[in-house]
């Protein structure tokens, strides 16, 4: 094995450089339980705030909060929410290991300059997340949930009625009419908490096991007349579909969304472009008043058309929020549910003489991203 140069393991935890990020990758909880497996924690001063979270919550477990600079220094793995920036890059020591969201997938020349900064870098989007032992570092999992949760919140406190029927001395109003385009982790959560705000919610999604599982939720299924029987995808996620499927899709899921007055959509594709679920007809057809939550808006484009990361209204009075910081908005839980993740995978690499490889372990190949090259032996 070949092992870093530290005799021990210190986690550093920095305050994310992204303005609109309020979650933290390290929580008062997930320090009690890295102690556990004698890792030590250093955290930026402040880091917590946004979270709910104050320097003398961290202390009092036995982390260390100091300066930014002085994490960097202390520090030989660091833990991110979203990926480090090039001042952050450029501030981390040589040799040290990085672990978190590293878009991966799609920014080769990201990798590279982790590669070039002497970075060791874990990155959570490549998760093998099918393993048993890997239930408890899925990431995405666990702030897809978070996602759901609150775009059905955002759907309700944006639509111009009540969600449940009620009966007035003014006269019934009837219940909203919720449509959830995705039905993987966020789109289940998504209909479960509409169902709970007393919505009348119908999902849809083009995996076969779909339709057993929004209707154990209390929800309806769109029956689209079309069969996309090999939809699911390698890991769980959701397979990109073929232009043709998608073209299918579209027209569809365009006719029948006008009878909605909520739609939000969860289909995200890791790494790649969003499948297209709503396009401007689809837009078009809805009612005045109608609210779009699109959980897929980003740079990489989202699952509506005309979507972008904001708040955006149509010519005909559709509102459409493009929503990629969802999570962000339920920081407290939200940063307990990724620093633990995050710190499992850290206890996973962890020994008492540092951070290792240990080519018996599932994760290695699928998770390192950088900092191991052609022809060393695996870092045996």
């Amino acid at each position: 094995m070949v092992q870093q140069e530290h005799g021990s393991v210190t986690y550093g935890v920095i305050k994310e450089s992204n303005q609109q990020e309020s979650r933290v990758a390290l929580t008062p909880e997930i320090v009690t339980r890295l102690k556990k497996s004698n890792i030590a924690c250093v955290i930026e001063q402040g880091a917590g705030d946004a979270s709910q979270f104050s320097d003398d919550q961290y202390e009092k477990v036995g982390a260390t909060v100091v300066s930014r600079d002085e994490v960097f220094r202390r520090a030989n793995v660091f833990g991110f929410i979203n990926r480090p920036q090039d001042a952050d890059l450029a501030a981390l020591p040589r040799g040290s290991w990085v672990v978190g969201m590293l878009g991966s997938f799609n920014d080769p020349n990201y990798v590279k300059r982790l590669d070039q900064a002497g970075l060791t870098a874990l990155a959570m989007e490549k998760l093998p997340r099918q393993l048993s032992s890997a239930q408890s570092m899925d990431e995405m999992t666990s702030q897809n949930s978070v996602m759901g949760y609150k775009a059905a919140l955002l759907a309700a406190d944006s639509y111009g009625s009540f969600f449940p029927m009620m009966t007035t001395a003014a006269g019934t109003i009837r219940p909203t009419k919720v449509l959830v385009l995705g039905t993987g982790i966020a789109g289940l959560q998504a209909i479960g908490t509409a169902k709970r705000l007393g919505a009348i919610v119908t999902g849809y999604d083009v995996r076969p096991a779909s339709q057993q599982e929004v209707e154990s939720l209390g929800a309806k299924f769109l029956d689209l007349g079309l069969d996309f029987s090999k939809g699911q995808g390698e890991g769980g996620y959701a397979r990109q579909l073929t232009p043709d499927e998608q073209a299918q899709q579209q027209a569809a899921v365009d006719s029948k969304a006008a009878a909605f007055d909520v739609v939000i959509t969860t289909a995200k594709v890791p790494g790649r472009r969003p499948p297209m679920l709503l396009t401007k007809a689809g837009v078009d057809g809805l009612h005045r008043g109608a609210v779009i939550i699109d959980c897929a808006s980003s740079e990489l484009g989202g699952n509506v058309e005309g979507s972008q990361p904001g708040k955006t209204v149509t010519d005909n009075g559709v509102t459409i929020f493009g929503t990629p910081d969802l999570a962000s908005g339920v920081a407290t839980t939200a940063s307990n549910l990724a620093a633990r993740n995050l710190a499992d995978v850290v206890s996973h690499f962890a020994s008492a003489e540092g951070m290792k490889f240990d080519l018996s372990l599932e994760l290695d190949d699928a998770l390192v991203v950088s900092g191991r090259k052609e022809g060393d032996g695996g870092n045996e």
